[in-house]
């Protein structure tokens, strides 16, 4: 974004007003608006969770109760009582194990709002967005609980049909949104997915 596009920027400006760390936390607030993701007391995982934004949203919706785990390779300070957080790369073979040193309980949630490093190529970045919501998605079969729910972004591309068909095999339902504070040139699009089957194998 040009720096008089940012300057311009409704939700850039909003953020900073309201104590956001991102305009991306509008995002989830819209998100949480149209499809009530949240509940008071959900145990909330957020990958790629730097620099905070969305942290800051599930904290306030889970409230006191609820437990919010973010993990980035990036360092997040300063959250709320109710936050945890975890400095890994998503693609570390320990990554559950860290995860279960906060809670040996399964998440109500996962999110997942990951991005490459825009390369301005578009199918390059497609695939490379693609492969970080196949991880996420990986990482949440192994810890989101039966029923549970999933947000996670995902760009438009050659591989998108196929990553929405692999979410529709492992949940009860999927829904494809742009929340409006997506920026309108931007290819993301947000899955929010509900009901997730989890097998009677617990997926371990």
């Amino acid at each position: 974004m040009r720096p008089r596009q940012a300057r311009r920027d409704v939700y850039r400006k909003l953020a900073k007003k309201r104590g956001y760390r991102s305009r991306a936390a509008f995002k989830l607030i819209q998100l949480h608006k149209k499809y009530g993701i949240f509940s008071k007391g959900d145990k909330v995982l957020d990958l790629g969770c730097a620099p905070g934004g969305w942290l800051q949203v599930a904290s306030k919706y889970v409230g006191k109760a609820g437990l919010v785990v973010g993990i980035d390779k990036r360092p997040v300070k300063g959250m709320p009582e109710n936050v945890r957080f975890i400095r890994k790369d998503i693609y570390d073979e320990r990554i559950i194990e860290a995860i279960r040193e906060v809670t040996q309980a399964d998440f109500d949630i996962v999110l997942s709002d990951l991005s490459p490093e825009v390369t301005g190529i578009w199918e390059l970045d497609s695939i490379k967005q693609i492969d970080l919501s196949e991880r996420a998605l990986e990482i949440a079969k192994r810890v989101l609980k039966e029923g549970g729910t999933m947000v996670i972004k995902v760009f438009q591309g050659e591989a998108t049909d196929d990553f929405i068909r692999a979410l529709r095999k492992e949940f009860e339902e999927v829904r494809l949104t742009k929340p409006p504070a997506s920026r309108k040139e931007s290819s993301e699009l947000y899955a929010v997915c509900f009901g997730f089957r989890k097998g009677p194998s617990g997926r371990r």
